[in-house]
């Protein structure tokens, strides 16, 4: 049976999953351990006092707060009282959560009261101090801060309500209900709200695990942010499933990450190249003892062979995938398979998932084309703003996914790059993710990013910034020269700059504009 069929809605996945695995670790979060049993308690708590704090059906919720126990037991309360998410990112200021805020109508906010030095609420507070979502605020991690309420307070508001008022709630959720608003990054533009349902991540994700071979002796250290679908969905949705215990990362510190790898047995590791890449080369690593991870899932544009070789030498690794989605397809559209070789999974992103279609809208360019995507998966649009749904959604159902890609004749699909990203060198279209491969390809190189910069003669030229591979002594003649030998002339970049480290969001994407603004800024 389908997984959306099977459980309806995220919180009965909670409450199934105490009847399944019962005494069985589902949290670990520094101190606080819970078992499937606790975390479903919580969960009634949280949904209780949800409904006591006003919160119904329908009614958007703001959530910003770093990967935690409480974000998880917060969405799940919102949710199971009938309410939609809105995950904030952390890393946004007072003014882009405003934004958000104010565009999905949210009526309440939880945030963190302090996180890397930041009170949201307070912030909030002083930015956009008519804001409606602060009517209602809750404050997660800590003080109550600038907060109405704190995260203890919120937990005690229903305590006069009887259990089953919270299991009503839940029963009536459907596999239609929106249980969440993921809003875009917005680098290119403001963000827009993704709306997704229960089961549309339900069959997505339930799907996913299983492919996976997510299983009950499990430990998932989730280091993507819970604001993505990569935490949310792929980390600690997915683990709760089938009874894998998560272990939240607040902040990504690859010293630490080996730590909790070896101390809690740590099985599964899903997350961007750079993660891997780094856990890879800190000096820690030989010392730790890593035996137990078994499985992990890399994405993204640029993922050298030669990395999931070492993900599974170096790392211990016996499943290495890699898959593609954005979020207005679920975040999941294709993934490799179990027992595709190395080649496969560092060259492609694999084949579309169950009952979803990928077709490639060629415009000439020997097969490569934008990428269209048709299926449940789907978002029914983008919340009030239906002229954004009609732009990207065709008549016919089709997703335009705005990004570049190929399809081989085994069907599987690799990603050029983003439609946008794309330049044109003298009438040639370059690719900057392509191109960011080949040069991946030369030792010295540990990370790069390749932006279009204007030219007077060629109209647009490649500029590539580059970080070195420690102890690597290289200049721009080597790298170009590199270029030269290995890649088409109108490939190779004009312009090198050698960099400590990539500006990245914190979904670990590189700003490219940030890239483009600091070239013209020389």
């Amino acid at each position: 049976m389908r997984h959306d069929q099977e459980f309806q809605s995220i919180p009965q996945v909670i409450r199934r999953a105490a009847r399944r695995f019962g005494d069985a670790p589902a949290l670990v979060d520094g101190e606080l351990r819970l078992s499937f049993r606790d975390l479903e308690a919580l969960m009634v708590r949280a949904v209780r006092s949800a409904l006591a704090l006003g919160v119904g059906p329908g009614d958007r919720v703001g959530l910003c707060a770093p990967n935690s126990a409480e974000w998880i037991v917060a969405a799940l309360g919102i949710q199971g009282a009938g309410g939609v998410v809105v995950p904030l990112n952390t890393r946004f200021k007072a003014g882009e959560i405003s934004y958000i805020l104010r565009r999905s109508g949210a009526k309440a906010l939880f945030a963190a009261a302090s996180f890397l030095g930041v009170d949201f609420i307070a912030d909030l507070r002083a930015a956009d101090p008519g804001l409606p979502a602060l009517d209602t605020t809750v404050s997660l991690l800590g003080p109550r801060g600038s907060a109405g309420l704190s995260w203890s307070e919120f937990l005690h508001l229903g305590g006069e309500s009887e259990e089953r008022v919270a299991h009503t709630a839940i029963d009536g959720l459907t596999p239609d209900d929106v249980s969440d608003v993921m809003f875009t990054s917005g680098t290119t533009g403001h963000p827009k709200g993704v709306i997704l349902t229960h089961g549309q991540s339900l069959r997505a994700y339930g799907w996913m695990s299983e492919e996976y071979t997510f299983r009950a002796s499990d430990t998932f250290l989730v280091i993507p942010p819970f604001f993505h679908c990569f935490g949310y969905k792929a980390g600690w949705l997915a683990s709760f499933l089938h009874g894998v215990t998560v272990v939240p990362m607040p902040v990504f510190d690859a010293g630490r990450a080996l730590e909790i790898i070896e101390r809690e047995r740590v099985s599964v590791l899903l997350g961007p190249p750079t993660i891997f890449q780094d856990l890879l080369h800190h000096p820690d690593r030989p010392a730790r003892d890593l035996t137990s991870l078994r499985v992990s899932m890399t994405g993204g544009t640029t993922v050298p062979e030669p990395l999931v070789r070492a993900m599974k030498k170096e790392l211990s690794f016996e499943i290495v995938m890699s898959a593609y989605g954005l979020t207005e397809s679920t975040a999941l559209v294709t993934t490799t398979r179990i027992g595709d070789d190395e080649e496969t999974v560092a060259r492609t992103t694999g084949r579309p998932i169950p009952d979803v279609e990928v077709r490639i809208a060629e415009d000439g360019d020997r097969g490569v084309g934008e990428i269209l995507v048709r299926g449940y998966n789907v978002t029914r649009g983008y919340w009030d703003d239906p002229g954004a749904t009609a732009e990207a959604i065709d008549s016919d159902g089709w997703l335009h996914t705005g990004d570049v890609g190929r399809l081989d004749a085994d069907g599987n699909l690799s990603i050029v790059d983003r439609k946008k990203e794309m330049y044109i060198v003298g009438g040639f279209n370059a690719y900057p993710a392509e191109i960011e491969k080949l040069l991946l390809g030369y030792e010295p190189v540990a990370q790069v990013a390749v932006v279009g910069v204007p030219d007077e003669r060629l109209g647009e030229v490649g500029c590539a910034f580059v970080v070195p591979r420690a102890g690597a002594e290289i200049g721009e003649a080597d790298v170009v020269a590199w270029a030269r030998e290995h890649m088409a002339n109108f490939k190779v970049p004009r312009h090198v700059r050698f960099v400590e480290r990539l500006p990245r969001n914190a979904s670990q994407k590189v700003l490219k504009h940030a890239l483009r603004e600091s070239f013209g800024s020389r």
